[in-house]
């Protein structure tokens, strides 16, 4: 939870710096979202579990970082929903607006986060059992979590019409199709493994 002030104060910063580039309100627009927003969050939550949880000699069991991650997911959204509730744009909105925007986020951004970050638990579940691929099978499940991460949220900003919504259903149903097709493979692995 404590990292999504971090993360907010980091995104600022990085949406100043793209802004001061001279490049197109549309490039700025694209990596703000994909660097300055998916990339960041998606970083800052696996950094949080490789430090409290990977280190820990007590993990042992790979299909626990998946739910780890998705832990970590759901503790960083509720300080982030908290945080965006309490902003003066958000907290001055009629109740109707402020509790419309309440279930938008809790359906679309608490599942995004938990189901991305699961994502990037299945690759790091794999990565225990493939140790030659660790880096690569890393860089996927983060790849892939930043890459659907940017496309959501640059879906519901940018997109006009059926797009703002049919996108992102797509993306989180698709998401969730592959979080419990990988919870189920990562439990038929073996039980207890060597964790490097």
């Amino acid at each position: 939870m404590i990292i999504a002030l971090p993360a907010a104060l980091i995104e600022m910063g990085i949406f100043e710096l793209f802004g001061k580039l001279n490049l197109s309100p549309f490039l700025v627009k694209y990596l703000n979202i994909f660097i300055g927003v998916a990339l960041i969050e998606e970083s800052l939550k696996y950094l949080v579990v490789r430090g409290k949880v990977i280190s820990n000699p007590e993990f042992d069991e790979p299909l626990d970082i998946m739910l780890y991650m998705v832990i970590a997911a759901l503790g960083f959204v509720a300080s982030e929903n908290i945080l965006i509730f309490l902003s003066p744009k958000v907290f001055l909105l009629p109740l109707g607006e402020t509790l419309g925007l309440a279930g938008f986020r809790f359906i679309s951004a608490t599942f995004l986060h938990a189901l991305c970050s699961g994502t990037i638990g299945f690759f790091l579940a794999l990565s225990f059992f493939e140790s030659e691929n660790k880096s690569k099978l890393l860089a996927l499940g983060l790849g892939i979590a930043v890459l659907l991460h940017g496309i959501y949220n640059f879906s519901i900003m940018e997109a006009e019409g059926n797009a703002q919504f049919i996108i992102p259903i797509i993306i989180l149903i698709g998401l969730a199709l592959f979080v419990s097709f990988g919870f189920k493979k990562v439990k038929k692995m073996r039980s207890v493994c060597e964790i490097n």
